[in-house]
């Protein structure tokens, strides 16, 4: 059995899927891949071929827009 280590835990609990950025702003998920195309919200990574956005970045990108 291939055990996980509390860093690879963390990081990946430290990433959203489009459905949680999107309800964490309250808008549709066609919402957030636009404002991705527009450049303005932070880019996606690839985590074992699905879509996340890293917690980090996001908090980040809500530091500079003023998001509370």
């Amino acid at each position: 059995m291939n055990q996980s280590t509390p860093k690879e835990i963390n990081e990946a609990i430290a990433r959203l899927a489009v459905k949680r950025a999107a309800a964490r702003y309250d808008v549709h998920k066609q919402t957030i891949w636009r404002w991705v195309q527009e450049g303005k919200f932070p880019k996606p990574v690839k985590v074992n071929g699905s879509t996340r956005w890293k917690l980090s970045d996001i908090e980040s990108w809500e530091a500079e827009q003023g998001v509370a």
